[in-house]
This record gives structure tokens, sequence and C-alpha cells, in this order.
């Protein structure tokens, strides 16, 4: 079964209700946003390194995310397991952990939320942000250097 959506980046879209993913208590600054998905523009259908957290509640929310290891290889957050545990049982293969990017329109400057993730159980379709407890983790992390440095990297590796 499918639902219309619409969202301001990607138009009216077809999406199949087994995409739905419910976040309880919302997310920081829209904690009356409850629906969302993950969406990625992408024509190939891989997966792209920036997906989007879209509102289903709200069609102009859409926030850029990607995986935390894509930032910082040992990313290993500190989360109370009391936090977690509307998700249901979290493991390896079900658990899926994005962390917000901000991306200003000078991208030399855009930074991801190392603080606060967002934890989904891909089994149960049930979301959550939280607040890590690592001190060492910050709301703002720089991240343009590392792209540009990958991106570097592979090209070079095509030549």
């Amino acid at each position: 079964m499918s639902i219309k959506v619409r969202t301001k980046h990607f138009g009216e879209i077809d999406l199949d209700e087994s995409k739905v993913l419910t976040f309880e208590n919302g997310i920081m600054g829209y904690e009356n946003c409850k629906k969302f998905t993950i969406l990625f523009n992408n024509e190939s259908g891989t997966r792209p390194v920036i997906s989007w957290l879209q509102s289903l509640n709200e069609p102009g929310l859409a926030l850029p995310v990607i995986n935390p290891v894509l930032v910082m290889e040992d990313y290993n957050p500190v989360v109370e397991e009391e936090l977690l545990s509307g998700l249901g049982e979290l493991n390896p293969d079900n658990q899926i952990v994005f962390v917000t990017l901000t991306v200003p329109k000078d991208l030399t400057r855009m930074t991801a939320n190392l603080k606060a993730p967002i934890v989904i159980n891909a089994d149960t379709r049930k979301g959550c942000q939280v607040i890590v407890e690592n001190h060492d983790y910050k709301v703002k992390y720089p991240v343009y250097e590392r792209f540009a440095k990958a991106k570097q990297e592979k090209e070079g590796e095509t030549c």
C-alpha cells in the first residue's frame, strides 16, 4: 500500500507505507512531527552519502543526514539505554544511526551534529533523536575538509 506525500525538495511522491518511520517524541525543535521517511536523490538506486530525513507531517521539513562513521571513523556514542527503550530491541543488524548536517551557502562551513544522533530500529520502524553523553562530540563538527579529502582520494583512484 502506498501513500502520497508532499515534499519541498522532491515534489509529490508515492511512498510505500513500509517506509514510514515513527518518532514518538518527534525530533528536537519539531516535537509535533512524528512521521518521517528516509529519501535520497539518486537515479541509480544506490544509496548516496547524504540522505534526507523527510517529515510526512510537514512538507518543508527535510533534514540532510549522513552515516556518522563517514564523518568520524571511530564514532561511538554513549547513550543511556532508557532513551532507546521505546525503539524495541536493537542489534547491529537492525540499528541505523544518522547525524544531521547543516549545509550553509558557504559549503566550507558545513557541519555535522555528532552530539544528537538519530537512531532507528529498522525492524520496528521506530526512531528517536538522543543527546549522547560523550563530552568530546560537538554539535557543529566541521566536515567539509573530510569530504573534500575523500573526493580527492576517490578521483585519484580513477586516474
